[in-house]
């Protein structure tokens, strides 16, 4: 699937704004803005700027750190795009950040120029256009929440993105399960396996084209790329008792893994230009579910080397290998937040499943959410959010199919990932190019 994006600054960026939500405290009240459709003149142009304002809107609202207003409480539900508003009717709503703008369809050709202010100090913080293909107003949609989720959060955005997961079907003696991509919103469901063979643990590359997953093609364990341009894929090889899916380096160049040889599973690096495997850990035991850091100098993984399921983490350079948790419980599926600053996780204590959180030196610990069974954290682009999957224990004692949920690091915005049929294992992409 093919873009094409344009972004020119058309105005100066006000460097005086005093909207700004400080999302390193937690507990912060919702910032009210209200988002105006976007000026355009005939039928089909007046219906994609209504789609645009229903994802925007839904964007942010479902982020948590904005509440947006409804249209009820506007003095105007349209502002010309070169005039400034009438900064005195908004701050009666309760608005403090405003976005208007205008669109023009042409030639299946979108051109978007909008604005974003600051009501209370009547400063404009952004002004810009942007041009797709008409079929993309979408993904057009999920940039213009990031620009402004960026400009008002001082963080990257995380709305241009997808999941790749695992959808499953059938019965338990017979589950079918197939990989499949969605937006991080639901919508553009597709799948990318027809279920005649298993998939298993899928896993993006860094530039969110391709994947990488476990296959059991004929009762035979073997990783798969698959281009989602494309729709190719090819075999990197068979790897008998491999028990975790690879993980691609920060650029790309390299899968990281853990194969079972002899009755001893170790994590071994897959150099994918040359296909030369090189062995990183060398344990009488289980190592297991390697992630990178994102600069690659180093991995996070598990191990049982201290008598129970723990976390650590190796320099890649020396090999020095650090254990990082030293909670009660099996610490267990770390993974490294793309900014560098925490590592997420699985536990299980008393019966009873957490996603968690710590810093990389495992000081911090938190829990962000618990379950009968979580699973499978994977983070946002931005390291904001985490999707994981999980199943509930209801009072009759029925235990609920699994779902994809996020959460984000205060641990209090909690929504699922609505898909088709059951879902686990989901893997978050980062922005798309």
């Amino acid at each position: 699937m093919k873009y094409f994006l344009l972004f020119l600054i058309i105005f100066p960026l006000s460097i005086h704004a005093e909207l700004r939500i400080d999302i390193t405290q937690g507990n912060m009240d919702p910032i009210p803005v209200a988002i105006l459709e976007f000026n355009s003149n005939d039928t089909e142009s007046k219906e994609i700027s209504s789609n645009i304002n229903s994802v925007i809107s839904n964007n942010l609202q479902r982020s948590g750190l904005f509440s947006v207003l409804p249209r009820k409480l506007f003095f105007n539900v349209s502002i010309p795009f070169e005039k400034k508003p009438t900064f005195s009717d908004w701050k009666i709503t309760t608005a403090q950040g405003l976005v208007h703008g205008k669109l023009n369809l042409k030639n299946e050709k979108l051109d978007i120029e909008f604005r974003l202010w600051d009501i209370l100090s009547q400063k404009q913080m952004v002004a810009q256009k942007l041009t797709t293909e008409k079929s993309n107003w979408r993904r057009i949609a999920h940039v213009i929440s990031d620009i402004i989720y960026e400009r008002i959060t001082g963080e990257s955005g995380y709305f241009d993105s997808r999941v790749v997961y695992i959808s499953e079907s059938g019965p338990k003696s017979n589950r079918k399960k197939r990989l499949a991509i969605i937006d991080q919103d639901g919508a553009n469901h597709k799948f990318l396996t027809d279920g005649s063979y298993l998939a298993l643990t899928p896993r993006f590359s860094p530039a969110a084209q391709e994947v990488a997953y476990l296959s059991y093609n004929k009762r035979i364990p073997r990783i798969f790329l698959l281009d989602l341009n494309t729709g190719s894929q090819k075999v990197l090889g068979d790897f008998p008792g491999m028990t975790f899916s690879p993980r691609y380096s920060p650029d790309g160049k390299k899968l990281v893994m853990s194969l079972a040889k002899n009755g001893n599973t170790d994590i071994y690096e897959m150099n994918l230009s040359n296909l030369k495997i090189e062995r990183l850990t060398s344990y009488d035991g289980i190592d297991t579910a390697p992630s990178y850091s994102p600069d690659g100098d180093f991995i996070t993984f598990e191990s049982d080397r201290s008598g129970s399921q723990k976390i650590y983490i190796m320099n890649l350079k020396t090999k020095k290998v650090k254990r990082i948790s030293f909670g009660k419980g099996k610490y267990a599926t770390p993974v490294w937040s793309p900014r560098g600053d925490l590592i997420a996780f699985t536990k299980l204590l008393n019966g009873e499943f957490y996603i968690g959180v710590m810093y990389t030196d495992g000081k911090g610990e938190r829990v962000v959410y618990k379950s009968y069974l979580v699973e499978g954290p994977s983070w946002s682009p931005n390291g904001r959010v985490i999707s994981f999957y999980s199943q509930d224990k209801l009072s009759g004692g029925k235990i609920t199919n699994p779902k994809i949920k996020m959460v984000d690091l205060t641990g209090i915005n909690l929504r699922e990932l609505v898909t088709p049929s059951d879902a686990s294992d989901p893997a978050w992409s980062g922005l798309l190019p």
